[in-house]
C-alpha cells in the first residue's frame, strides 16, 4: 500500500493547465467542424456503399469528440471557479496554499488528445484516398 501523497501546485499553475487544456479543446472543435465541412463535400461527390458507410462512421465520431470537448471545457470552467472562490476566501493565504494536483482532469485531456489524434491520422488517410 502506497502512502505517496498526490503532487501539489500553485492556483498559477492549475489555472494554466486550465487555459492550455481549454484552448487546445476549442481548437480541436474548431478543427473538427472543419472535417464535418470536408465530409460534407465528400458525400455530393461519392455515393460508394464503402464511402457513405466511412462517413457517417466519422460523422458520428466528431460528434462523439465535440461532446467530450465540451465536457473537458467545462471540468476546467469549474474547477477555475473552485479556485477563484478560495483565492476570494483566502485572498492574503492565496500565494501560499497549494492545491491537490488535478491528475484526473490531466488523464482525461491526455487520453482525449491521443484519441483524437489518431481519428485525426485515419480521417486524413481516408480524405487522401476519397478526395
Amino acid at each position: 500500500m502506497s502512502t505517496k501523497k498526490a503532487p501539489r501546485k500553485h492556483i498559477d499553475e492549475l489555472h494554466a493547465d486550465h487555459r492550455l487544456w481549454t484552448n487546445n479543446m476549442k481548437f480541436y472543435l474548431d478543427e473538427l467542424t472543419i472535417f464535418e465541412n470536408r465530409l460534407g463535400e465528400l458525400v455530393t461527390k461519392n455515393t460508394k456503399l464503402e464511402v457513405v458507410s466511412r462517413i457517417e462512421h466519422f460523422q458520428n465520431q466528431f460528434i462523439l469528440q465535440k461532446e467530450v470537448a465540451d465536457q473537458l471545457i467545462r471540468k476546467c470552467k469549474d474547477h477555475d471557479k473552485f479556485l477563484a472562490n478560495q483565492a476570494k476566501a483566502n485572498p492574503v493565504a492565496i500565494d501560499h496554499v497549494l492545491f491537490a494536483d488535478h491528475t484526473k482532469l490531466h488523464d482525461e485531456t491526455t487520453t482525449y488528445d491521443k484519441l483524437y489524434k489518431t481519428l485525426k491520422k485515419d480521417y486524413m488517410k481516408f480524405l487522401r484516398k476519397w478526395m
